[in-house]
């Protein structure tokens, strides 16, 4: 475990972090995902470099996550920020990585104009949920809709 006083260096993620963020990946999921890591990447590439962080500690990226501001997709405006992906090394979970993350991310989305700021929860997953109640999200209007096929 680090220091929780130490602080994560907080840097836009770029093409060297893909072998990390597979690991990080699949220690969190216990799958292994490299193709989607490879794609995923690929598209972080043409979109801002403030939408996707790394965090580093101890000279290894310990942590990432991805987000954007909306482009009036589905009607939601350009105020509007999203997290697509947070994901924190076990070994660095509950030391600040994913605060310091998020941070950051926030303050990046507000500017570029973003006043609002969505993402998707699985309902049963209350260790994220309780993060993301901590850091002050509230269930917002939207609602999710699925249909299984």
């Amino acid at each position: 475990m680090t220091d929780k006083s130490k602080g994560a260096v907080i840097r836009p993620i770029n093409i060297d972090d893909l072998a990390r963020i597979i690991q990080i990946d699949n220690e969190i999921l216990g799958k292994n995902r490299p193709e989607y890591w490879e794609q995923k990447l690929e598209l972080i590439e043409n979109q801002s470099a403030m939408s996707s962080l790394v965090a580093v500690m101890d000279d290894k990226v310990v942590g990432f996550i991805i987000g954007n501001a909306s482009g009036w997709e589905y009607g939601v405006p350009e105020t509007i920020g999203w997290i697509d992906t947070i994901g924190v090394d076990p070994d660095y979970q509950r030391t600040g990585v994913a605060h310091d993350l998020l941070n950051e991310m926030i303050s990046n989305l507000k500017k570029v104009g973003c006043n609002t700021i969505y993402t998707l929860v699985n309902w049963r997953d209350w260790r994220l949920l309780r993060f993301y109640d901590d850091v002050g999200f509230e269930k917002g209007d939207m609602l999710n809709l699925e249909l299984k096929v």
